[in-house]
């Protein structure tokens, strides 16, 4: 997948992970939704999935795993960063 203009960022401690995807079009959001709906069946524990408006235009997805034990998670936000071709994220 090429470049794209979406912002990755990623908090965890202990149990708790979570990855918040910015973006600003329509079909940037449609290609975060069809990654979080590939990686996401990864994970034995389901996340919780949420949006809303950000800054400048920009609306962002987030995707938090609660009692994540094993810390599958991780490989999957891995896994959505790669779908997406997310080069870095903060």
């Amino acid at each position: 997948m090429p470049m794209c203009s979406i912002i990755a960022d990623h908090k965890s401690e202990e149990r708790y992970s979570k990855l918040s995807l910015a973006y600003s079009t329509e079909e940037e959001r449609q290609l975060i939704e069809d990654a979080i709906a590939t990686c996401t069946p990864m994970c034995s524990i389901q996340p919780n999935i949420y949006g809303g408006a950000v800054t400048e235009g920009k609306r962002m997805v987030t995707i938090e795993y609660h009692d994540d034990c094993d810390r599958e998670g991780g490989n999957v936000f891995e896994a959505i960063i790669k779908k997406l071709g997310i080069a870095e994220c903060h």
